[in-house]
């Protein structure tokens, strides 16, 4: 009896060093501070972002998008260069223009869009944010994209810079 009263303790104080006690860091608003999302597996990255885009396509009848290498190199060129100029947009530190970025890139398909964000969140939660904007929505609903360009640029401190190209 005094075994399994034993078992038992030390079964509840393991579950309990397992909980966290501490509380979340907030920043002078009170609010959570966000926590750094350190990538670590890239194709897992790209491949979820993939798959959670194309099940969104999927919901409303739309052609699936694959990924094209051409689109990715003109996606994490840009995702590097807006973290140089430390501001997201959609011209290059040379002036240049997504059009001009892809052709540079060689992809020689119809360019369609181009989302950006600069943000420490997930892959997913960006996706997620440009669904909820009309213009970034239409990007990656575009009934006509069958090519997807995906990349971002992690700088040390966490803050990541996405960059996401559709074309046809």
């Amino acid at each position: 009896m005094d075994r399994r009263i034993f078992l038992a303790q030390g079964a509840v104080l393991a579950l309990a060093a397992c909980a966290s006690t501490s509380a979340p860091t907030v920043g002078a608003d009170g609010k959570p501070l966000p926590r750094v999302y350190k990538i670590k597996d890239a194709r897992e990255v790209s491949f979820r972002f993939l798959d959670s885009m194309n099940t969104l396509r999927a919901a409303k009848s739309l052609p699936p998008v694959a990924f094209d290498a051409t689109l990715n190199a003109a996606a994490e060129t840009h995702s590097r260069d807006m973290s140089v100029q430390n501001r997201p947009w959609h011209f290059g530190s040379d002036g240049s223009s997504p059009l001009v970025r892809v052709q540079r890139s060689g992809f020689t398909g119809r360019l369609l869009g181009e989302n950006i964000s600069e943000t420490y969140e997930t892959e997913l939660e960006t996706l997620s944010s440009w669904m909820a904007l009309g213009d970034t929505r239409n990007v990656i609903m575009d009934p006509l994209a069958t090519k997807l360009g995906f990349a971002w640029f992690q700088e040390p401190g966490g803050k990541i810079w996405w960059t996401m190209l559709t074309g046809a």
